[in-house]
């Protein structure tokens, strides 16, 4: 292990680092419209079980690996195993992280835009979702508007990771969590108070099982890699910040437990509102950018809690963008000996040109199609990520874990790290028969239930 290598400060400060990178956009804006199109509590419930079955032990595997190594995910497979192919998996992640920040910063600075819109209060004059979806596509046909506030965001976050792990990372996450939670749990209860708030409840919580078939399954397990930040190399980054004394399962829960909690309470204070209004939840993802404005503008109050819903999905697109944007600094800190500053430099502008036909995918190229797939920029970016590399990412961590690595070994690390916990720390991968169901969670059902995803994203199942 690397000796200068910066480490998080203390385990709490991963914890909230990494809820970070988990909580995101796909938490305040993907997961409220995904479960509004799949009937609310039918989806959460099949969500609950993937995140349980697959997602929790992929993220272990993802931050051990990390911790064990100290390295990206490119250094972190090279170290582990001489055969080639897997620097190639790693760099996989590395790819995917880029991939997803060329077109996640689009909607990061969409959130920063309708910030500064709630701030001067423009909201207040829409009357109706169409009003609002009228803004929106007219502000999209401007490249520079799209283009500039894009821009903005890309500085802030690379701004944090200029200031480097502690300076920069941490600290930006312990003070952008609470702020988050905070501003979330006021939405929450606002939404509670209002006429037939109820309905969105019960559409959250009471489950319709009619709604409940093999799509929504893969749709919730395709979720849970976005929303956890699986297989792109972010945890896996996250993780090499971390001290052999820290016990990644403990860690782990609690990532997973708070990105759950977050998406809930997100979808509570989102329906509420739509339900009191009478609007469809599913509405797509025109939900928050359409829907949710002028809903939120005409309550008692609205300038206020429109101004805290697009400051808490601004702070989520942040924490994530740059849990994103870490791996490709890493990777070039790491394996090209590049400085801190000169790689974030260097990968920051990379990314940043990267994402501009993205943002031109709303006005001048918005014509332009990918290869006759029909797809635009960010269309593609979009697809490629989430759909494609995704999972691959944490089909090829299962395998490594469960057949390269051994399982035997990947628990032996484990039991490596101070739990403070005997319920929920690494005390549990102590009993034989925990040990077992996590290696048929990790050898047979994730890689199975995996790539049965990425069938079915390509339209072959």
């Amino acid at each position: 292990m690397s000796n200068n290598r910066e480490q998080w400060s203390s385990k709490a400060s991963f914890i909230l680092a990494a809820a970070g990178s988990a909580v995101g956009l796909g938490n305040i804006w993907k997961f409220p419209y995904i479960a509004g199109e799949n009937g609310g509590a039918a989806f959460l419930f099949i969500y609950l079980i993937c995140i349980v079955l697959v997602g929790l032990p992929i993220l272990n595997i993802e931050i051990l690996l990390g911790r064990a190594t100290q390295k990206n995910p490119v250094g972190a497979f090279k170290t582990l195993t001489d055969k080639p192919f897997w620097k190639y998996v790693g760099a996989l992640g590395v790819f995917a992280s880029f991939t997803i920040l060329s077109f996640y910063s689009i909607v990061g600075g969409w959130s920063v835009a309708y910030t500064f819109e709630a701030l001067k209060g423009t909201f207040s004059s829409f009357d109706n979702p169409q009003m609002a979806a009228d803004f929106f596509n007219l502000k999209n046909s401007s490249p520079m508007w799209v283009i500039g506030w894009h821009t903005v965001f890309f500085l802030m976050i690379v701004g944090i990771i200029l200031s480097g792990v502690r300076a920069g990372l941490e600290k930006a996450s312990k003070f952008l969590m609470p702020v988050l939670f905070g501003i979330l749990m006021i939405l929450v209860v606002q939404g509670l108070m209002l006429p037939g708030a109820d309905g969105g409840v019960s559409f959250l919580f009471s489950p319709d099982w009619s709604k409940i078939n093999p799509q929504t399954f893969l749709l919730a397990l395709g979720h849970a890699f976005f929303t956890l930040s699986l297989g792109m190399g972010a945890m896996m980054t996250y993780g090499s910040y971390l001290s052999e004394k820290d016990d990644v399962v403990n860690a782990s829960y609690m990532v997973a437990f708070l990105d759950t909690v977050i998406a809930i309470l997100a979808g509570v204070a989102i329906f509420t509102v739509v339900f009191s209004s009478g609007y469809d939840p599913a509405a797509g993802p025109g939900l928050v950018f359409h829907v949710l404005p002028p809903l939120l503008a005409q309550l008692v109050g609205g300038y206020i809690f429109a101004l805290l819903f697009f400051l808490l999905l601004t702070i989520a697109a942040v924490t994530s963008g740059i849990s994103i944007l870490e791996v490709s600094v890493a990777y070039l800190v790491d394996e090209l000996k590049y400085s801190r500053k000169k790689a974030t430099l260097t990968m920051g502008m990379l990314v940043y040109l990267a994402a501009i036909p993205c943002a031109l995918s709303f006005n001048l190229w918005s014509d332009v199609t990918l290869l006759g797939t029909g797809l635009t920029f960010f269309d593609a970016a979009d697809f490629l990520a989430s759909n494609v590399l995704l999972p691959l990412g944490g089909f090829f961590l299962a395998i490594f874990a469960g057949y390269v690595w051994g399982i035997d070994e990947v628990v032996r690390n484990l039991l490596i790290g101070d739990s403070g916990s005997v319920y929920f720390g690494n005390s549990i991968f102590k009993s034989s028969s925990f040990k077992s169901v996590f290696s048929f969670l990790i050898r047979y059902l994730s890689p199975v239930l995996i790539f049965l995803v990425f069938l079915y994203v390509l339209g072959w199942i």
